[in-house]
């Protein structure tokens, strides 16, 4: 059984790791981020990594793992910023405030689907002009949801967090070895 990872991110790659797992290829899909109107973040969610794994196109013996993370002020989702203004917009809101993050991972085997998902609450510090631009200025915050990263530079700016520290990473472990093994996938192999 072959594993696909249904994305390019290199900490979820990194994830998958400490659990002993190696994805025999990985296929980024691509497919419209683009929230619907009023839809609820974890439904957001939701759909995204379902529409992800969906969207790879998979032989009969390759089981397709993707996940989406989402970060969540109140009902705002704040995806991944466009550009070093909209990451500080992004930076200052969440400053001094609790948020959420949402990794929702989903499995396809075939036509089969299995969907979990893990909500993390964070709270940030309140951040000064200068933090905020000293981490606008290392780069950090490309390509991440909310604009930042809790393994990067960013952790500084975290005191507490209630949830799973790898699902705020951008892959909820327990989860998504609950859902490779409901697929078939053979993550706990006895050594010959």
């Amino acid at each position: 059984m072959r594993l696909i990872l249904g994305s390019a991110s290199p900490r979820r790659r990194d994830l998958l790791a400490q659990i002993g797992v190696t994805a025999d290829e990985i296929r980024a899909p691509d497919i419209d981020e683009t929230p619907e109107k009023g839809e609820p973040a974890r439904d957001y969610c939701r759909r995204m990594a379902r529409l992800k794994a969906q969207a790879i196109v998979a032989g009969p013996d390759e089981i397709v793992l993707s996940a989406d993370t989402t970060v969540a002020l109140g009902r705002r989702i704040l995806g991944k910023p466009e550009d070093a203004g909209e990451a500080a917009e992004f930076l200052h809101a969440l400053s001094g405030r609790r948020h959420r993050v949402i990794t929702a991972v989903a499995v396809r085997n075939g036509e089969r689907l299995w969907q979990r998902d893990s909500v993390s609450a964070v709270r940030m510090k309140m951040l000064s002009n200068a933090e905020v631009n000293a981490y606008l200025a290392s780069g950090d915050w490309q390509g991440k949801a909310g604009g930042y990263s809790i393994q990067g530079p960013a952790g500084a700016f975290i005191p507490w967090i209630s949830g799973s520290y790898s699902a705020i990473v951008g892959l909820p472990l327990a989860e998504t070895a609950g859902l490779l093994i409901a697929a078939g996938y053979p993550l706990h192999r006895v050594a010959a």
